[in-house]
């Protein structure tokens, strides 16, 4: 989002019908950058309800990607639909290289979205945009998937050109972020939120980008309250700190797991421990694997620092849940160094138990994830 902030920032057939309700129910387990909003206040929920609501609001989530990929889903195949969502998933844990035969799969049947996380996967692989990624980008982009095309619009260094062998329909980048812009501004002029923000990342107006946060989406309201609180616009000190409040509370109320540890930061600055424990507990809920660690550490009192209630065995829980997360992020060294200390208070019988509930809990919550931004650089 903001440039200098991006920049410092890190990876048998079902009939159509049922096949489009089983592959909804498997793509509400996976966390995106759009968010439903809430009204509920925090402190009027208990417990248990708090963990239903995080997972109402991670459910509406989906349909970002329902509503991009929708006339593709009813082309894949169960199998197909499947390994498109475990590629997206195994992308958004920084695993990419184990993502590139699932996501391949699913762009092979002619999918936009898997389309253009395989390009995305290959760029990064291979750190520029290569003649593989490419293809795919063109593929997704011949689709209208705006982000595909925002990609191709910023390669800088064209290899067809370099080798002086385009063919004769070769688009140039400006041309595909014009393309982008006309299809982008047309929704967004129709109210459509996300669109309001890839008009941010295609003219770098901040307007856009608060036009976007105003009509609720999360992710533009974190970005909203990051660049106010990194120094952007001209507001006095207090204003200043109310806005930064603002935008991450109401982007964390719409189910962003960045922007609840940063509003549950800025409650425990004021003293409102009780809601710094509360959003490190919905983060967690969401699949947020940082949050997933702090949380479980919290639980086993490794550290006890912030009042979380004893419980080493859903620490445990959790902490070991992170070991599938071997690929970038650095989750592994974590999990590695703690889980050591949580064992040690721990019988035999209590290890056991904690690794049930890991399987619970893995099939009852979204994915772990690290949240990459889907238009990333």
């Amino acid at each position: 989002m903001k440039q200098n902030a991006r920049n410092n920032r890190y990876e048998a057939n079902l009939p159509e019908l049922e096949q489009s309700a089983a592959l909804s129910f498997a793509l509400c387990r996976i966390v995106f950058k759009s968010f439903a909003k809430t009204d509920i206040p925090a402190k009027q929920l208990q417990s248990k309800n708090n963990s239903a609501l995080t997972l109402m609001k991670v459910i509406p989530t989906t349909l970002i990607l329902l509503t991009l990929a929708s006339t593709q889903s009813f082309a894949l195949t169960n199998e197909q639909s499947r390994a498109k969502i475990k590629g997206i998933e195994l992308y958004n844990q920084y695993k990419a290289t184990s993502a590139i035969p699932f996501l391949t799969t699913a762009a092979e049947a002619g999918d936009h979205e898997a389309q253009y996380y395989l390009g995305e996967v290959l760029r990064k692989k291979n750190h520029y945009v290569n003649e593989e990624a490419k293809k795919w980008y063109e593929a997704s982009a011949g689709q209208n998937d705006l982000y595909a095309m925002i990609q191709l619009g910023r390669i800088e260094h064209d290899i067809c050109k370099i080798s002086n062998d385009c063919p004769p329909s070769h688009k140039q980048p400006i041309e595909w972020l014009n393309q982008a812009k006309k299809i982008a501004q047309e929704k967004a002029e129709a109210g459509d939120a996300e669109a309001m923000c890839i008009m941010y990342e295609i003219t770098l107006d901040d307007a856009w980008l608060e036009k976007s946060a105003s009509a609720g989406n999360a992710f533009a309201q974190y970005w909203m309250a990051v660049s106010l609180k990194q120094g952007d616009g001209f507001l006095m000190p207090w204003k200043r700190s109310e806005a930064v409040e603002k935008w991450f509370k109401l982007s964390a109320e719409g189910g962003y797991p960045k922007s609840m540890i940063e509003y549950a930061a800025i409650l425990y600055e004021r003293g409102d421990i009780e809601g710094f424990r509360h959003w490190n507990e919905q983060a967690a809920i969401a699949g947020y694997a940082e949050s997933v660690y702090g949380y479980g550490s919290y639980l086993a009192h490794e550290p006890d620092t912030y009042g979380f209630p004893y419980d080493p065995v859903k620490g445990y829980s959790l902490v070991s849940s992170l070991s599938i997360l071997n690929g970038g992020g650095g989750m592994q060294e974590n999990v590695e160094y703690k889980l050591p200390l949580i064992a040690a208070k721990l019988t035999p019988a209590q290890i056991s138990e904690a690794r049930e509930q890991t399987k619970k809990w893995a099939a009852t919550h979204p994915p772990l994830s690290f949240f990459p931004e889907k238009l990333s650089r």
